[in-house]
């Protein structure tokens, strides 16, 4: 299963841009289910995003971008999805032009897959720095049901003080953060403060990238229950994998 944007999507580019999917499982370790699945950008034989990316021109980047989450949905609807399906969004396209998302909305439309189940990623270091625009024009959005989600977050220079301005349905806590955990105190204590501004703020707190089954267990302790990693699952090329549910 390929698809491809072509010239007249993206103008400028000589030649069109063979690209697929990977999807990887999102899971809730308490009720032992798949609540979302990531879609993850590929080449067509499973080749690294960076390939693709490196063939996109700089100009045509944010019409890429929405052209890959209209294609990842058609993969998704194709393969049946039956949960939540979360997409990368690059935040400045926003400001650019609202087709960017409205492109989403009726891929979403199109494909039957309701928009209170479509999860748009910014990734925290690429946030805008203008919050309070970018929160009033994204909750246009987020009131037809549409969720956010900001990934990376600890990655970047913002940190919590962008939640003061823009608060996301979900955080996806930065895998470098998760490695070792179980045994570095600095760590554990950010990771308490994240999860403890989650709870007030009523955000859903992910972590990502988990590996090992004691960074599972030392998170899973400080009462995390949602994850996404290699423990649970690898992402799957053009499919849906199931997911395995340590103790």
């Amino acid at each position: 299963m390929t698809s491809s944007s072509t010239p007249r999507e993206l103008s400028g580019q000589t030649a069109p841009i063979d690209f697929s999917y990977a999807f990887q499982p999102i899971v809730d370790t308490v009720d032992r289910k798949i609540i979302s699945y990531e879609a993850l950008i590929r080449g067509v034989h499973g080749e690294p995003a960076s390939q693709v990316f490196s063939r996109v021109l700089p100009g045509d980047m944010y019409r890429f971008d929405a052209v890959g989450r209209a294609t990842a949905i058609a993969q998704a609807a194709r393969l049946d999805i039956s949960c939540d399906l979360n997409l990368n969004f690059l935040p400045q396209g926003l400001f650019l032009s609202t087709s960017s998302i409205e492109s989403t909305l009726e891929a979403a439309e199109k494909y039957n897959l309701p928009v209170k189940r479509i999860v748009i990623e910014v990734i925290e270091g690429e946030m805008i720095h203008d919050y309070v625009r970018f929160s009033k024009l994204i909750n246009v959005y987020r009131r037809r049901g549409l969720k956010v989600a900001i990934d990376d977050f600890g990655a970047g220079y913002s940190g919590l003080n962008l939640l003061a301005e823009f608060q996301p349905d979900q955080i996806k806590m930065d895998m470098a953060l998760m490695r070792g955990i179980e045994s570095h105190g600095p760590k554990q204590a950010i990771v308490r403060a994240i999860a403890g501004v989650c709870v007030d703020l009523g955000i859903d707190l992910i972590a990502e990238g988990v590996e090992t089954l004691a960074e599972f267990q030392w998170l899973k302790g400080e009462g995390i229950r949602l994850f996404q990693g290699y423990l649970f699952a690898k992402p799957g090329f053009e499919s849906l994998p199931p997911a395995e549910f340590p103790h």
